[in-house]
This record gives structure tokens, C-alpha cells and sequence, in this order.
């Protein structure tokens, strides 16, 4: 291919983990790049609030972040700064003035989405995402392109790396949530205040982006169920794997006839199930459809290197002349299922005093429900003050019926502590 003697040139915002990998890559693989893309791709500016002891490949540097928009020298912008307010206003403005732009920033989508896909339709410009979920797994290009002839029914798997680093030790070396938290933020694999990870809320942002292209309906945070894995045990994770199965933290979004599903939450999955072995710090995203049947995608999630490889693969397909991802809310309206409706098996541990015939009295409430029980777990001696856990996984009934039925339960006598429901996916075909 014959490479064109006018480079491309980006603006950067922003100079942490990613876009010095960003820098890192056009250092080692530019030529590589530029044979791929049909031009060169030259770093003119780079904005960040502060300057740090990084090889700019000759950059000029600023700390005004929104002069980048009335740069005339730049012909993409490269929001990498992350939160919302400055990132927001940049990328609105980028885009409103019809700029390439590329954007790694997962919040200002799940929350401004609309309104973003929107400014790039009315300007005609090009808007890549990539790097917004999943690292450096192609997740937005399978659902925008390679997938584009498939009508797909469900977008779900593992999309935090932070919680499948604590779930995995946990189950691997037996440590406590608190204890594998602390190694996750040695490691740096977790932030000081980690509640953006263990709370859900990272991977509900990248399951909107998810759920907008897979469906065509609009961003919105606000439609998906959000359970974080703070409250999951190594007494939880035993008990799963006694009964074939292995937790996780998975995003959800399915289309069913009911509207569309989209859900975050800890999740037993059977452990002959790919997205059951995918362990530590990797993430792993299944789509079904139509056409293609089911396709796993797997790779790491994060990390400076592989998310700017999102990054650089959005920026050759801007200079091929590539729009590199699409979306267009669906020409007929799609409800969102509420939680209440929304349908799942359930793994109970309940906690009960140890006498005669307190699983007969649970396994009746739930049967009034008419809830089946699948497998059960009931320990014949007591652990502690004549408490014992019973276990039980059942059949997958409406969330408003479970939640009737754990009230139910609750409230025996016979019952000394509060339940613990994790909800269980087969991923039945």
C-alpha cells in the first residue's frame, strides 16, 4: 500500500497509563501503523493538567486541555483524561466542530451517549469508542461490524478485571474479598477507593455501552440493575463450587419479548462454561445471535499497553476513511424489562437454627411460590451456636416472586440471620 505524504495528526488529552501506551506503541510499531493505516500517524500536541517525565515523540505540550478544538495543525482529538466534566466538554466540542475524535472514556458514554452519537451524526464526524469496554477485545467492532448482519438476543460476560481478580483469589488461594481487595490494590489492579469497581458501577457503564449498539436503544445507565460483589463469601464460593459452579461478576443485556434485560451483578455459572474458566484480571464478553450462533471474545480488559491498542486501531480506521463505530437508536421503540421481571435461577445460603425440619419448612415456602429447587446443600452438624447453613440453587422464577418467597423465609423463626441470594445464568442456548 502506498502511504500518503500528508500524516495524520492527533491531539491527546490527557498522559496517564494509556495515553503513555499510546505514545509507547507509535514509538515501537509506527511504520507497522502507517503501512495499515496509508499515512503516517504523528502526535502534534498533547493537554494534561500537569507535565510528567514521558518521551512525547517530540510533542508540543500544554495544560490547556480545550485549546486542542481550535487547533488548525490537528486533525483528530484523543480524549484520554477520564472522569466527565473537562473529558465531556472536550469531546462535545470536538465533535461539534467535526472532528475526528476518539474517546476511551466509558462514563461520559454511559451517561451522555445520546447526546455525543448525536453531535457526531449532525457533524459528520467520525467517533471511535473502542477503547471504552473491554480493553483491548475488539467488542465494539464485533457488535458495529462483524456481527452487523446478525440480529443479536444477548451481549454478557466478565467487563471488570478488578472483580474478576478478587473473585478468582478468593476462589484459587481461599483468601477473603477484604484480602484479595488489598492485594488487587498492590497490584495495582485497584484503585485506593475501589467502590467504583466492587460496587458494579464500572461494569454497569461499559453494559449500557454494550447494550446500546448490540440493540439500538438509547444509553442509559439508569435502566441497568447494578449489584456489586461486596457481600460475596469464600463460604459462597465453596458452596458454588460443591454444586458445579463458579461466581462471577457478569454484565448482562438480552432481548426478549418482554423488551430488553441489562443487568450487572455477581453470578453463579456453571463451571463447564467458558466464561467460568476466565480468571483473574482478564475479561471475556459472549454475543449471541441470529447468524453467528455464539461468539466468545476474550483478552485483557485494561491496562495501559491493550486498551491503547482500542485507542490506535480507532485511529487507522479514521485515517483509512472509516467511521469506526456506529449507532442508531432502533426505528421502532424497545422497553426495558424491569428487575421485578426479569427472570433468573437463585442460589440461597440460608442461615438457620439446627433442628428438625427446618429444610421441609423452606422447601415448602418455596414450593407455595412455586419454586423448584434444583440442588441443595444441608451440613449435618451444626458450625456454630447450633447454626447451620442450608444451600439451595432453584429453578429460574421472576425476580417479584423470589423476592416474595425470601420474605417468606425470612421471616421463620427457625431463620437467624439474613439470606443470601446470588442469582445463577446456565446460558442455555
Amino acid at each position: 500500500m502506498d502511504i500518503e505524504p500528508i500524516p495524520l495528526r492527533i491531539a491527546i488529552a490527557g498522559l496517564g497509563n494509556v495515553a503513555q501506551g499510546v505514545l509507547e506503541l507509535l514509538r515501537e510499531n509506527g511504520s507497522v501503523m502507517a503501512t495499515r493505516a496509508g499515512r503516517a500517524i504523528e502526535v502534534a500536541v498533547i493537554a494534561s493538567r500537569s507535565r510528567r517525565d514521558v518521551d512525547l515523540l517530540g510533542a508540543e505540550f500544554t495544560t490547556d486541555v480545550l485549546s486542542l478544538t481550535r487547533r488548525q495543525d490537528v486533525d483528530l482529538i484523543v480524549e484520554l483524561m477520564g472522569g466527565e466534566g473537562l473529558a465531556l466538554e472536550l469531546v462535545a466540542q470536538s465533535l461539534a466542530a467535526g472532528r475526528a475524535t476518539v474517546t476511551a472514556n466509558k462514563a461520559i458514554l454511559a451517561t451522555h451517549g445520546n447526546r455525543l452519537f448525536d453531535l457526531a451524526t449532525q457533524s459528520r464526524a467520525p467517533f471511535g469508542i473502542e477503547a471504552s469496554v473491554a480493553g483491548g477485545i475488539p467488542i465494539i467492532a464485533a457488535l458495529t461490524r462483524a456481527t452487523a448482519a446478525s440480529e443479536l438476543n444477548c451481549v454478557a460476560g466478565i467487563i471488570n478485571g478488578t472483580c474478576n481478580y478478587i473473585l478468582s483469589a478468593m476462589s484459587d488461594q481461599g483468601e477473603s474479598f477484604e484480602s484479595a481487595l488489598v492485594k488487587a490494590q498492590a497490584l495495582g489492579y485497584a484503585e485506593a477507593d475501589p467502590r467504583f469497581d466492587v460496587g458494579g458501577i464500572d461494569a454497569a457503564h461499559k453494559l449500557t455501552i454494550l447494550a446500546s449498539l448490540a440493540f439500538g436503544v438509547p444509553f442509559d445507565k439508569a435502566a441497568v440493575f447494578t449489584e456489586g460483589i461486596t457481600d460475596v463469601t469464600v463460604d459462597d464460593i465453596t458452596y458454588a463450587r460443591e454444586l458445579g459452579y463458579r461466581i462471577k461478576l457478569l454484565g448482562i443485556a438480552r432481548r426478549t419479548a418482554a423488551g430488553i434485560e441489562a443487568r450487572v451483578h455477581p453470578t453463579l455459572v456453571p463451571q463447564d462454561v467458558m466464561l467460568a474458566s476466565v480468571a483473574g484480571v482478564m475479561n471475556a464478553v459472549e454475543v449471541r445471535g441470529n447468524a453467528v450462533s455464539s461468539l466468545l471474545f476474550c483478552g485483557p480488559g485494561a491496562g495501559g499497553k491493550a486498551t491503547a491498542s482500542a485507542v490506535l486501531a480507532d485511529i487507522i480506521a479514521i485515517a483509512r476513511g472509516e467511521s469506526p463505530s456506529r449507532f442508531s437508536a432502533g426505528t421502532k421503540s424497545c422497553a426495558r424489562v424491569p428487575m421485578d421481571l426479569v427472570s433468573t435461577a437463585a442460589y440461597l445460603r440460608i442461615p438457620v437454627i439446627d433442628q428438625p425440619g427446618v429444610f421441609a419448612r423452606i422447601a415448602t415456602i418455596l414450593s407455595e411460590h412455586g419454586i423448584s429447587i434444583e440442588g441443595a446443600i444441608q451440613r449435618e452438624r451444626a458450625i456454630a451456636d447450633r447454626k447451620v447453613p442450608i444451600v439451595v440453587v432453584t429453578q429460574p422464577v421472576p425476580e417479584e416472586t423470589m423476592n416474595r418467597a425470601l420474605a417468606g423465609l425470612q421471616a421463620l423463626t427457625a431463620v437467624v440471620g439474613e439470606i443470601r441470594r446470588i442469582r445463577v445464568e446456565h446460558f442455555d442456548a
